[in-house]
């Protein structure tokens, strides 16, 4: 934060301020990267339905497994890591399980609001096993070994 308010040549105070906490800066951030690359998987795929939802998720694990800063700081900072991506101090969850609903949608998964939040919720949990395996501490899960359960949230 030192760093960052000396580079915008505004104090400390002003930059928490604007962005409340380091937690909710880095959580606008991921979030920030995370709509860029769920925009570019879901532009990789032509498939509807349950295919389509599936798709994006692949690719968005492949497109996050490469961003080599993610991936720096979840290996320094794993605690942080770990508040910003599963806890409210950012609101990554609740955007993740907004923006999963959104992707049910688009492709034609049926269902009502709260079914819809239910089955996307529990879907952002598994792929988040897939995700961050390591810092969850279950080890790496390749998408693979997801996959069954993923596609089961999907069906009607």
């Amino acid at each position: 934060m030192d760093t960052l308010a000396g580079e915008l040549a505004i104090s400390r105070a002003t930059l928490y301020r604007a962005v409340g906490s380091r937690d909710g800066l880095l959580g606008e951030v991921l979030w920030a990267i995370a709509e860029i690359l769920i925009a570019e998987a879901a532009g990789e795929t032509r498939n509807t339905g349950p295919e389509r939802v599936i798709d994006i998720s692949r690719v968005f694990a492949e497109l996050l497994e490469s961003a080599q800063q993610l991936g720096r700081f979840m290996a320094a900072e794993p605690e942080a890591a770990a508040r910003v991506l599963f806890t409210a101090a950012a609101d990554v969850k609740h955007r993740s399980i907004d923006a999963q609903v959104r992707i049910f949608r688009d492709s034609g998964i049926e269902g009502g609001p709260d079914d819809l939040r239910r089955r996307a919720a529990l879907y952002v949990r598994t792929l988040e096993g897939v995700l961050y395996g390591p810092l969850l501490g279950s080890g790496p899960i390749a998408f693979e070994s997801a996959e069954p359960a993923l596609r089961a949230l999907l069906q009607d």
